[in-house]
């Protein structure tokens, strides 16, 4: 069986996406941990953050290691109500992949991406699993997961 971070790497390589797959063997759980691993500031690395509405979708809220995405603010964008953050074994079950590893593309979901996002050339995402990142340019990303920029952050 793939591991996420296999899984990953055939979505890149299949889809055609300008992005690199690393690997580490410390942990890149938090922005912290990943902006070490990669000798970088907070400011270069993305988070996905995993919503849900009152229907079931998944949504994704994209933004800069530095801030936190704005549960009203995405509930706005999509014009939809009772959105909340999605537990853990939720995210598994419904991205495919674990916490922590949340890659910014590969799987169905609603993507949005904050606005701040988009100033970068390059940033470094979720790469399936605790241990790896993506290094993308916001660019490659929004083709990627064919998302919506827009202003998700607080």
């Amino acid at each position: 069986m793939d591991t996420y971070e296999e899984k990953l790497k055939r979505f890149i390589e299949s889809n055609g996406i300008t992005a690199e797959h690393l690997s580490f063997t410390q942990s890149c759980h938090s922005v912290a941990e990943a902006a070490a691993a990669v000798g970088t500031g907070p400011e270069n690395l993305v988070k996905n953050i995993c919503f849900t509405d009152a229907q079931g979708a998944v949504i994704v809220a994209i933004v800069k290691g530095e801030d936190r995405a704005s549960t009203s603010r995405v509930s706005n964008v999509l014009e939809t109500e009772q959105v909340r953050t999605m537990l853990p074994k939720e995210i598994l079950a419904r991205t495919g992949y674990p916490s922590g590893g949340i890659p910014s593309f590969g799987f169905s979901a609603t993507f949005l991406i904050d606005s701040k996002v988009m100033e970068k050339d390059e940033v470094y995402t979720g790469g399936g699993s605790a241990t790896s990142l993506v290094r993308v340019s916001p660019q490659a990303l929004l083709q990627a997961n064919t998302g919506q920029v827009a202003r998700v952050r607080k």
